[in-house]
């Protein structure tokens, strides 16, 4: 059986959350050090960065890359570190040959290019993202050890070509419902009612994409559900999505940035008010794009806990929107947690590429506003000069939905572009699962990265 496999069955088990997600000889300490730095000042913060970053830079500089790169003993001169070196050398960065140790995690992340990044973990940075949404939830009021969860995510738990309930499987003794998200639809849905009615969870974990279609659809039925808590993660989660679910399970919602290389992490518990994770790792602002008011900065971090493959300047390809205001003295803030962000609005690869072929168009998150009967929605620049809108429509989109949608278009995307609406009963997905936002052809991927938006073209 597949190493994947194995991790797949582990996760379901009581034992993988008892000794591997909290693994006592580590969850403790780990947990006091997060605890503790949420109540610190910025000083504190930092000095407590600063001492384990040069831990991290230590273990860095016994890897291959950081042989290659000097071994440099400041953060500064090491290099930004692109997704594609990692994928491409991923032995490179680990302190131990692949297979190393038993309590090591092997992960992956899936892509656009069907190209999985291949990741180790050690067991200190399992159990640090474990604490970090043990302690989110605890905020909310959840215990999370005792939670009954039922998940919405990319399981793979039923063949899609099986179209009879269940359309879930229990796990962990019974306190964990997951569903294949991939059968949710109008003619299912009276199935997923019924099962998370008779579970009862206290968390909903799930992706933004199947939240937002399962409260659709439950609004056009005109039913509701009462979930407790809602913990959102891994994918962009909409403003209005947010309060769409407010409205319809009538949650309380916790929405998780953080990506599988586990290089930065944030929390928000109303829109509109991200904080970085103090202790979680160390975050640098890298200006991408200048706007008249405001800067959009990307997301750079460093691990602060897995020694063993330690990712260091790691461009994560995300943006978050700043005031250009800003100076050092706010930016630093942002970064250690101590002042709120308006939230993740994209990735570099959430960008067309412009009519001259030199500059890209951003603001592509706006396309759908104000479109009703609009399930999801998939911009395609399949051509330097043709964007296909890419429609998971509910019952009754209509042509002036289209319409609505192609002037909101015309707002953003300049005419030399062709634009036109396409009605699918599905959506383009990634490796893991994912339903990125914006994709690019082959050639918009070639152009993109000639102008310096390597993210974008993966």
């Amino acid at each position: 059986m597949a190493i994947a496999d194995w991790t797949t069955r582990l996760k379901r088990l009581e034992v993988g959350e008892k000794l591997v997600r909290r693994n006592p000889f580590y969850y403790s300490p780990v947990r006091h050090e997060l605890e503790r730095l949420e109540d610190a000042d910025l000083q504190t913060r930092l000095e407590w960065t600063r001492m384990r970053l040069d831990r991290m830079l230590c273990a860095a500089r016994r890897t291959s890359y950081g042989r290659v790169v000097g071994a440099p003993r400041a953060l500064s001169e090491w290099p930004l570190l692109t997704k594609d070196a990692v994928r491409d050398h991923p032995e490179a960065f680990c302190r131990l040959a692949w297979g190393g140790q038993w309590f090591n995690a092997v992960a992956t992340t899936g892509g656009t290019t069907g190209v999985p990044l291949r990741l180790i973990r050690s067991p200190e940075s399992v159990v640090a993202e474990q604490a970090c949404q043990d302690l989110a939830l605890e905020r909310s009021g959840i215990d999370p050890r005792r939670a009954r969860l039922a998940v919405l995510r990319a399981d793979d738990v039923k063949n899609p070509n099986e179209h009879e309930p269940p359309y879930w499987i229990f796990a962990l003794g019974g306190r964990r419902l997951i569903f294949s998200s991939n059968h949710l639809s109008e003619r299912t849905l009276l199935d997923f009612v019924r099962a998370l009615r008779d579970f009862a969870p206290d968390v909903l974990w799930v992706y933004p994409t199947p939240l937002e279609v399962l409260c659709l659809l439950l609004q056009q039925v005109g039913l509701r559900l009462d979930v407790r808590c809602v913990l959102s993660s891994s994918e962009v989660l909409q403003p209005q999505v947010w309060q769409l679910a407010r409205d319809v399970l009538g949650c309380t919602l916790i929405d998780r940035y953080g990506q599988a290389e586990r290089v930065a992490c944030a929390h928000a518990f109303a829109p509109g008010a991200y904080r970085f994770v103090p202790g979680y790792s160390h975050v640098e602002l890298v200006e991408a794009v200048r706007e008249q008011d405001h800067v959009l900065y990307e997301i750079v971090g460093t691990s602060l806990w897995n020694g063993v493959m330690p990712l260091v300047r790691y461009r994560t390809g995300d943006l978050i929107r700043l005031p250009a205001s800003y100076g050092e003295r706010e930016l630093t803030e942002v970064a250690c947690g101590m002042r709120s962000f308006e939230g993740v609005i994209g990735r570099t690869n959430e960008v067309l590429l412009a009519p001259c072929g030199t500059s890209v168009l951003t603001g592509i998150n706006h396309l759908p506003r104000g479109v009703g009967r609009l399930l999801r929605l998939q911009v395609a620049q399949e051509s330097p000069d043709r964007v296909v809108l890419r429609v998971l429509a509910a019952p009754g989109f209509s042509l002036d939905d289209e319409a609505q949608l192609l002037k909101n278009a015309r707002a953003k995307i300049p005419e030399p572009i062709e634009v036109r609406v396409e009605v699918r009963t599905e959506l383009e997905r990634t490796a893991g699962g994912k339903t990125p936002y914006v994709v690019h052809g082959p050639e918009v991927k070639e152009k993109l990265r000639a102008i310096g938006f390597a993210a974008a073209a993966r």
